[in-house]
């Protein structure tokens, strides 16, 4: 079924490919992309269950999961195509096209691809939904170079390679991102990543008043060295997330591993009827609280060992 989805994701890349003009080719051939899509998957992604499958289903409104059993993608849907957020591993983009069909979209409709960071296990199969979709890549200038080289060559991916993506557009912190009738905003929350990219936006669920969804980064420190720093600055870029999403609030808290916001619970509450089941005006809160505490226990234990 792997080699089939692949074979599909290929072939019906090829044409759109050949339409685009020479200035917008993506960094990765679909050959490559193709190879990465079909290669074993390494321990640490079979390990952590990063490309088991997972059910798609709508959340709130106009916002759709399309991830994996570990690790979320997000559709969200719109009057004139779709936003899509995140692409797993490279051998998770025929999964998250096929999940995108099994709710009745399209991958072509999908107009703009975002990203929350340069990490292998949300960058690595970018390259291959952009050639599927012909999808402009927006992300931040911090981690373009990064998703551009298809190594973030740091951190808990280090030398964890995946096809290369084009960034057609470089987004600011508070910048909009505007297609039809979706709206994002940018919310830059470096630390777990130069350039990790929170997104917000307004959803709407009938006619009940809109709520606020805000899909986080992450802001764990996944193994990385505070001191030193892992890279420079890491410790600065950590405390002013903590500090800026205290200010914050959100009615919706997605995450980008299902550990950070109990996806599969939810998934549950929701199937039994539960049509608030990820509506906790909380969460965002609680979440940075305890990222905050783990990152200062970090700090100070690595601090001590200098000593």
């Amino acid at each position: 079924m792997k080699k089939a989805l692949s074979l599909a994701l290929f072939l019906g890349c090829t044409a759109s490919v050949a339409r685009q003009p020479a200035a917008l080719l993506p960094l990765a051939t679909p050959a490559q992309i193709n190879a990465a899509t079909v290669a074993p998957l390494d321990k640490l992604s079979a390990a952590n269950g990063w490309n088991a499958p997972f059910e798609p289903f709508r959340v709130y409104g106009n916002i759709h999961y399309v991830g994996t059993a570990a690790v979320s993608a997000w559709l969200i849907t719109g009057t004139r195509g779709h936003v899509l957020i995140d692409g797993v591993i490279p051998q998770s983009a025929p999964l998250i096209i096929a999940n995108i069909k099994k709710l009745g979209f399209d991958i072509r409709d999908v107009k703009i691809l975002l990203n929350s960071h340069a990490h292998f296990d949300h960058a690595g199969g970018l390259a291959g939904l952009q050639l599927a979709s012909g999808a402009k890549m927006v992300a931040s200038a911090t981690d373009k170079p990064f998703l551009e080289a298809g190594d973030i060559g740091h951190g808990p991916s280090d030398g964890m390679k995946f096809p290369p993506i084009r960034v057609d557009r470089v987004v600011r912190d508070g910048e909009a991102i505007a297609l039809g009738n979706v709206r994002l905003k940018a919310r830059i929350t470096p630390g777990h990543s130069p350039g990790c990219t929170s997104w917000e936006m307004q959803v709407r669920e009938g006619k009940a008043p809109p709520k606020i969804a805000f899909f986080h980064c992450s802001a764990t420190v996944a193994g990385q060295t505070l001191v030193p720093e892992v890279y420079p600055g890491i410790q600065a870029n950590f405390r002013s997330t903590f500090e800026r999403v205290a200010k914050m609030k959100a009615d919706i808290f997605l995450g980008n591993h299902n550990s950070f916001f109990d996806l599969q619970e939810k998934r549950a509450k929701q199937i039994a009827g539960d049509a608030n089941a990820f509506v906790d005006p909380k969460e965002l809160q609680r979440f940075n609280t305890l990222m905050k505490v783990a990152y200062e226990k970090q700090l100070a234990k690595e601090l001590a060992a200098t000593f």
